[in-house]
This record gives C-alpha cells, structure tokens and sequence, in this order.
C-alpha cells in the first residue's frame, strides 16, 4: 500500500472509537489518522461503521453498531430523527450538547484565529430545550398521489412527511397539519419541483410567543389559489389566534422559499411581539430570530458588553431589522444602523417609531461604504455593534472598524470559523478580544452563537 492510498475501503466494516463529532452532529473516527465522519457516532463511543465513501483525506462511514454506548447518549424524541436534516445532536443529552458547544467555539478560536488566551465562558443554555422556534417554513409535496408536508431528509430535496416537530411551537404543528388537511379537502395539489407543476409550495407559520399571534403564509407557484375563499375561512374557524393570512407568490424554478410578490388575503400585514421591553412588528419575510427567550439572552450580554452609560454614539453594522439597535439605543446617546436590505430598513425605521424610540437612525447601503462616509462627516463612535451573516465581515469592513478606532467591539456571531478569522484580524490591528460568550439558539443542532467583546488597545 503506497502511503497516499486510505486505509479503508468502500463497503469494509471496521471497528472504530470515535473522538469527536464534527459542527453538523457526525461522529469522528480515525483509522490510522484516516479521519472518517459517521451520523449518529459520540465521542468515546466503540462502534462497528460500514465504510460508505472514500476520499483522498477522508471518508463517510454509516453507524451498524454501537458495542459501548456514551453516558451522555440519550433516546431521541423524534420518531423521524434518522431520517429529517433539520436537527443534528438529539441523540446527545441536553448537558453535552452545551459542552459540545463551549469545546467547539475554544478549539475554532484556538485553530483559526490563534486565540488561545481568552476566556471562552461555559455555553448559556435553555431552561426547556424544545418547542423554542417560533417560526416554520414546511415545504409542501406530493408522494404516489397524496398530499405530504414535513422537512427535507439530509442533503436532499426528498420530503420527510411530519405530524410534529418537538422543537417547534405547538401552533405551528397544528397549522401545518390543518393546511395540509384543508388542501386535501379543497383539491389544492402540492409542489413537484421535478417538474415545476402543483400550486402550494410552502406554509410558513409564524407564531409571536409574548402576544400568542399568529400568522400564515401559503407560497404559491402562481396567483391562482383553488377555493381560496373557503380555505380563509376554515383557517379563521379554527385558528382563534389567528392575525394574519398571506399569500406569497413565487413562480421562479428556485430553491429559495420566497417569491417577490406577497398579497394579505385577511387580516393583518403584521404580527407584533416584544423581546424584553421593545415591541417588533413582524411581516411576512421579516427577519426576525427564531428563539425569543435565548435572543433576549444574547442581547442582554451584547448590551453588557458595549457598557453604555447614555453618553456613547453608536454603530450597528448589519442591523438587520432593528433588534440589536433598538436595544442599545437605550442605553445610548445616538445609535445609527446600517442594512444592504431594503425592506429590513423599513421594517427598522417602523420599529423605532412603534417603541417611541428617536434617538437610532437607520441607512440602507453596505456597511463597509456607508460606514467610511460616516466617518467623513464626523461621525466617530464609541462602539460598533456587528452581526454578520456567516461568511463573517467583508475585510473591508473590518478595515473601516480599524480606522474608526472606536473604544469597544461587540461582535455577535453565527459562525465560530469566521468569527475566529476576523478576530484573528482585529488583534492584528490593535483589538484585544476580552471573552468570549457563547449561547445556544439553536438546541438539538450544531449551531452555536456567540458574543465577543473587544477593546481597543
């Protein structure tokens, strides 16, 4: 055997320990430092793995038997776990997947970003880890002639049809089943993406968890919504919270849920709900987090963090709609908000006004543009706020955060890799990063969230 060809082959079953788990959930095996990924394999766990697929650096083995079993392995709850992408770790307690999370985000800043001498503070967890988000998008289906609605099975467009999602709000569970039963009843047939032909492609609940409003959106292909009328007035009927009934038109052969044009059947353009004191007004393709009671978490430390005493002049960069800026402003002097997004924007500036709040003003354009001219006209915060999606900051950007030589950073992350990366640049740059505290959005999948507070050295 040359020393570039793996020491196992496709369909072998080989004994393995494994070492690890990967940040989607899959078990870590080696076989002579040959790294093989595993679904459903935990860490000290012995196992028989049948070897699935070879590469030149690593393989994908599929789990056959476990031989010693983990004391932190526990009985998933979900009937379709096996077979739904939608959670990664509910085979691992509650206890692991939070030490899980904490090693994740010390070893990503270890290995990236170089960072080692900083603290990383135990993951904050949930009182109750299931039936958190309060936000369903259900892709919609047909399978030999029926109706289906469920999630996507792992890395594939093939629906896992469901009754209950154990980390969803019970509302969106019963709203799903409820579409799904009407669409039956009224003829409306399910999407083929195949074949680009059917009419309901996803129902999208969402449900406000401190008003208990709800709101529906059904995603059609085209306008044309068979016995639309009926359809309203059963789901009126039988959904008392019910706020909002939206039709969302999407004709594009697309992958991605949303189409441009969104009409209200009835009711409502908005739900509203509230995290901590400030009230949010939530459309239909607002974003808005999935996990209220861990945002208000996440928040809180932000706030810590910028250690605002009402004097300070702020920058949030990706302000998104408003949630982080609307939290600092108070606490601060001046807060100004940057999103590329236009409708967020709006969404921002009408949450100001509904919280009474004047003193955050909000610009669409890209922070790494808009923050320099800023800073032209005399603009010099004191802190800037940033929430990147997950590739992490435009170097741009960080660059323009540098010359702005604000005293704090308050960086909030969704990705340990790049948040490694660009704190890695920063402490080039004159930014020592304090501590690191990680919280879990997301439980029973192997995303993690994190805030990280910088000085200026």
């Amino acid at each position: 055997m040359t020393k570039h060809q793996p020491p196992v082959n496709k369909n072998e079953t080989i004994h393995v320990t494994f070492e690890d788990i990967t940040h989607d959930g899959a078990g870590v095996a080696k076989k002579n430092g040959y790294p093989l990924f595993v679904k459903g394999g935990l860490p000290g766990e012995a196992a028989e793995v049948k070897v699935v697929q070879v590469k030149k650096n690593y393989g994908f083995g599929r789990l056959m038997k476990i031989n010693e079993e983990s004391s932190e392995r526990v009985e998933p709850p979900c009937p379709i776990f096996n077979r739904c992408g939608g959670c990664q770790l509910q085979h691992l307690s509650y206890e692991g997947q939070l030490a899980y999370k904490h090693k994740q985000v010390e070893e990503t800043l270890s290995r990236i970003g170089g960072i080692t001498d900083v603290p990383v503070h135990p993951t904050l967890g949930m009182n109750d880890p299931w039936r958190y988000r309060n936000k369903s998008q259900v892709p919609v289906g047909e399978q030999r002639g029926d109706l289906v609605a469920g999630f996507y099975a792992e890395r594939s467009h093939q629906i896992v049809d469901m009754e209950s999602c154990v980390i969803q709000h019970e509302d969106n569970d019963k709203v799903v089943q409820l579409v799904k039963k009407l669409a039956k009843q009224y003829g409306i047939r399910g999407y083929d993406d195949r074949i680009h032909k059917g009419t309901l492609r996803h129902v999208v609940v969402r449900h406000a968890k401190h008003t208990d409003e709800l709101m529906v959106v059904l995603v059609t292909k085209g306008k044309e919504l068979p016995n639309k009328k009926n359809l309203i007035e059963a789901l009126q009927n039988e959904l008392p919270n019910v706020k909002s009934i939206v039709q969302n038109i999407n004709p594009k052969r697309t992958n991605v849920i949303f189409g441009d044009r969104t009409e209200v059947l009835w009711g409502e353009e908005v739900i509203h709900d509230f995290i901590g004191d400030i009230q949010f007004a939530i459309s239909a393709r607002s974003f808005y987090q999935v996990n209220p009671d861990q945002t208000k978490v996440l928040y809180d430390k932000a706030l810590e963090y910028a250690q605002l005493t009402g004097k300070e002049t702020v920058i949030d960069a990706y302000c998104g709609i408003g949630t982080i800026s609307l939290f600092l402003a108070q606490k601060a002097k001046q807060v100004y908000g940057v999103e590329i997004v236009p409708e967020a924007v709006s969404d921002a500036k009408r949450n100001a006004k509904l919280n009474h709040i004047e003193n955050a003003d909000f610009v669409v354009g890209e922070a790494e543009n808009i923050m320099p001219w800023w800073q032209a006209q005399g603009l010099h915060p004191d802190v800037i706020v940033v929430d990147p999606p997950r590739k992490g900051c435009d170097e741009k950007l960080l660059e323009t955060m540098v010359n702005m030589k604000p005293d704090r950073i308050v960086y909030v992350s969704c990705n340990p890799a790049t948040l490694a990366r660009d704190l890695k640049y920063l402490a080039e740059h004159g930014f020592k990063t304090q501590e690191v505290q990680p919280v879990d959005m997301f439980p029973q999948t192997g995303h993690v969230e994190c805030v990280s507070w910088l000085v200026k050295k």
